[in-house]
């Protein structure tokens, strides 16, 4: 099983990668991320126009386990992320964990 928070962090190291719910959404308009990652407590209006332009887009979507201060924490940034597009993995194997993993629900309904 792939450390999700290791292969985060060293996406944003050596990678391209856009913080922000309002960059994930646009990303998932126009399809130009490979995945994106939303916090267990992103908020729900925003976590379902990012479900639904991904799908649209057939971008893999993943819902972290943790909050948005988890994923700031697993980025090393000092603020909170609710979302995270990846465009350019760099070295890590991120993207891997979509063959792995359950890209959809994981549960944490929070607002």
């Amino acid at each position: 099983m792939i450390d999700i928070d290791k292969a985060v962090s060293t996406a944003v190291k050596t990678g391209k990668v856009s913080l922000g719910a309002n960059s994930a959404v646009q990303n998932a308009q126009t399809g130009k991320a490979k995945l994106i990652i939303l916090a267990a407590n992103c908020p729900k209006e925003v976590r379902e126009d990012i479900e639904r332009y991904s799908k649209l887009s057939n971008l893999p979507v993943i819902i972290y386990k943790g909050s948005s201060l988890d994923l700031a924490a697993a980025c090393g940034k000092p603020f909170s992320i609710s979302a995270l597009s990846i465009k350019e993995p760099g070295d890590s194997e991120i993207l891997k964990v979509m063959q792995t993993d359950e890209p959809e629900e994981s549960g944490g309904g929070n607002e």
